[in-house]
């Protein structure tokens, strides 16, 4: 997508995640052994996915507002790491594809992947 003059800021933004999205997605694709970990992150939520590409079925998901700490939101998607390390090695899950879905791997996104290996979770 071509980033014309009169577009404003926001949209050159938004074009430039997408296309790293599309970067990110053609390597990482997930199996029933190995699932992808999805994040999708917005100003006020923070939502996450365990996804099985081959057949297209989520098998774990979780979101910030499970966290039942309150502060900043490092520390919320932190914990919420943990919280879905928990939940998939419930469903019997130990190892996935981390899909950072075209956001930068610094802040929450970065909290959130150390959150899930301290969990327990090999990516």
């Amino acid at each position: 997508m071509r980033c014309e003059i009169h577009m404003d800021k926001n949209k050159i933004k938004q074009a430039k995640r997408i296309r790293r999205r599309g970067r990110v997605r053609a390597r990482v694709s997930g199996t029933a052994s190995c699932p992808r970990l999805s994040v999708f992150r917005s100003n006020r939520g923070f939502y996450v996915q365990i996804i099985n590409d081959e057949t297209g079925k989520t098998i774990v998901s979780a979101s910030a507002g499970e966290v039942k700490i309150t502060g900043k939101k490092t520390v919320v998607s932190l914990e919420l790491g943990k919280l879905m390390a928990r939940k998939a090695t419930a469903k019997g899950v130990g190892r996935v594809v981390f899909d950072r879905n075209g956001y930068k791997y610094h802040g929450r996104v970065k909290a959130f992947a150390q959150g899930v290996r301290a969990g327990g979770l090999e990516f």
